[in-house]
């Protein structure tokens, strides 16, 4: 049995969701239709509302909080029977937070996490994987091939998301415990989860002649344009590090050609099916955990065929 199957069974007996009756009315509004990771996990929710028999009402926010702001309240005015939001920005979330609370409609944040996760009032639920914990693994999968010494670059998804802070602090954490003394952070750039921003800003790094070991990147798209980056300098993939976190398709193929060296898998299909679960149950009235947590797992070249 794979990772992935055992996950799958372990979640599936989690959170048994009986169909709700058809018609059933979901809001969805996504950070972006542009994004590979996210369009993962679009399709995840999707497949369940089908198998459901639920009706989707798909927005897309363009990386623009108060676009999904107010799509949060036209889902409100069009009598849905439940929201789900990936939200561009943890820290706007309260108000939207508030406005389904007001409303009486039941509330889930997918992936990523709103700014008090924690603490969600009764009807609202975060669906997602423990940052902390991606981060960590993948920081320590780098210490592990440096053998805890070397200089790293960090390339960070937007500041204001909560899962790019989280996961640059677990990097950061993991590098000041004893067996990775011996690693520093030589500079960090905000590459907006993109993969375009990630090989301009390891081009510029390049061309600065600044030294490093390794590109520790908050997600496999930034990793990956880091890689188009060495490689179109000519630099030998055995001298750089490079890892990412959610074992994308494109970054599973990339560790497969030999060029990404770590990722951690955070399923996002699995995210959107409990989502919407989650979204359902509490449409019918029943109670679900505030935070439902679909755990990373480490994936490194010895264990890719369990991915791919």
């Amino acid at each position: 049995m794979t990772c992935r199957t055992a996950l799958a069974l372990v979640l599936g007996m989690g959170l048994a969701a009986p169909a709700m009756a058809e018609g059933a009315k979901i809001g969805v509004a996504m950070t972006s239709f542009d994004n590979p990771f996210l369009t993962i996990l679009l399709n995840g929710i999707k497949a369940e509302a089908q198998k459901d028999g639920a009706e989707l009402l798909l927005e897309d926010a363009q990386l623009d909080v108060a676009r999904q702001q107010n799509q949060v309240q036209n889902f409100i005015a069009n009598g849905v029977d439940a929201i789900i939001v990936n939200a561009v920005d943890g820290a706007a979330t309260p108000a939207m937070t508030q406005m389904a609370e007001a409303a009486g409609v039941p509330l889930v944040y997918v992936n990523h996490p709103p700014i008090n996760f924690e603490n969600l009032p009764a009807g609202t639920s975060f669906v997602g994987s423990n940052e902390t914990e991606g981060g960590t693994m993948e920081a320590a999968a780098v210490c592990k091939q440096l053998g805890g010494k070397g200089d790293v670059m960090v390339l960070m998804g937007p500041l204001e998301n909560e899962a790019s802070g989280l996961r640059t602090k677990a990097i950061e954490s993991v590098i000041a415990t004893p067996d990775c003394q011996g690693m520093t952070i030589v500079d960090r750039q905000v590459g907006n989860w993109n993969r375009t921003q990630g090989q301009d800003i390891t081009a510029n790094w390049l061309t600065a002649g600044t030294p490093f070991d390794a590109i520790i990147s908050n997600n496999d798209e930034m990793a990956i344009g880091a890689i188009q980056a060495l490689n179109a300098a000519g630099v030998d993939k055995e001298k750089v590090v490079v890892a990412g976190i959610d074992a994308t398709p494109d970054g599973l193929a990339a560790m497969q050609a030999g060029d990404l060296d770590v990722t951690v898998f955070q399923n996002a299909t699995r995210q959107g099916e409990v989502a919407v679960q989650a979204a359902l149950a509490m449409a019918r009235g029943e109670a679900t955990d505030r935070n439902i947590w679909v755990p990373f797992e480490a994936v490194t070249p010895e264990n890719l065929a369990d991915y791919r």
